[in-house]
């Protein structure tokens, strides 16, 4: 496989028939969270909330799930070290 064939495999991984194994285990809430830092790039837990209409106790929960999995990470926001900005992690 080259270089560019790897990078749109990555690219396309939560689409379709090429979602990996880790999310298509993973419960309703955490694709949706997925899909949602997938269009939205960088997000805090709240964001996240807004954005999907889930609670924030599911988005925790999704969240704690796709780390677990290694799909997501996440920071400080140095605007506001209260709170953490999550990303797919899809490397």
């Amino acid at each position: 496989m080259s270089a560019s064939e790897t990078a749109r495999t990555k690219e396309s991984r939560l689409t379709g028939e090429n979602a990996t194994e880790e999310i298509r285990d993973l419960p309703p809430s955490a694709k949706l969270v997925a899909k949602v830092l997938e269009y939205n790039d960088t997000l805090t837990q709240s964001q996240i909330a807004e954005e999907s209409l889930l609670p924030d106790r599911t988005v925790r929960y999704a969240l704690n799930r796709l780390d677990d999995e290694g799909i997501v990470s996440s920071r400080f926001s140095f605007s506001d070290a209260r709170k953490r900005l999550y990303t797919l992690d899809l490397d």
